[in-house]
């Protein structure tokens, strides 16, 4: 028996990281989920949040420019996902979205956007 979760389908298939993949858009999506889980530590419904947004869009932007080099698209999800790991919240961001200066700003947007959404639904 798995203990895996399934991977939510996205709330938002015109833009965000799914609209951003155009074609690679299905195999992307779980792949792109796992790995952005995996490396903050947040849900999958966080995740999907984010993917969701603006914010999302702008990882999906950075994933097509990195498939750009010829790479699959999971090398691509994935020096994406270090890429955003590795720069951190600064101050005008800290300000700007009220999300803590230092932390690693992929888990920063993820938690940002998770706050959001819940907010809009609620």
């Amino acid at each position: 028996m798995s203990t895996e979760q399934p991977i939510p389908a996205p709330h938002n298939d015109t833009w965000g990281f799914w609209g951003t993949m155009n074609a690679h858009a299905n195999a992307a999506w779980p792949l792109a989920m796992a790995a952005i889980s995996g490396a903050t530590g947040q849900p999958l419904e966080s995740v999907r949040a984010f993917l969701d947004s603006r914010h999302g869009r702008y990882f999906g932007d950075d994933v097509v420019n990195n498939l750009s080099a010829g790479g699959p698209i999971g090398e691509a999800i994935k020096a994406t996902t270090q890429q955003w790991m590795a720069w951190t919240i600064r101050h005008q961001t800290s300000k700007d979205y009220d999300i803590p200066r230092g932390i690693p700003y992929l888990t920063g947007f993820v938690i940002h956007c998770a706050i959001a959404d819940e907010a809009f639904t609620n």
